[in-house]
């Protein structure tokens, strides 16, 4: 027969759940700072390419 596992304390359950939502928060956070960056040009971490041929091309 079956045999129900045993119950998981609400501090380990909330613990888990902190550490969760902390790593979103850091992940958020380096997106928003590497948003920052390519947008005032700054960013040396981040390659994309560059529309500049194609604006000189319609001038």
């Amino acid at each position: 027969m079956a045999v129900p596992k045993k119950k998981t304390s609400k501090s380990k359950r909330d613990q888990r759940k902190a550490t969760w939502k902390r790593k979103a928060e850091l992940q958020a956070q380096k997106a928003l700072s590497l948003g920052k960056s390519v947008l005032t040009g700054r960013s040396s971490s981040f390659v994309y390419p560059q529309d500049e041929e194609e604006d000189e091309d319609e001038a």
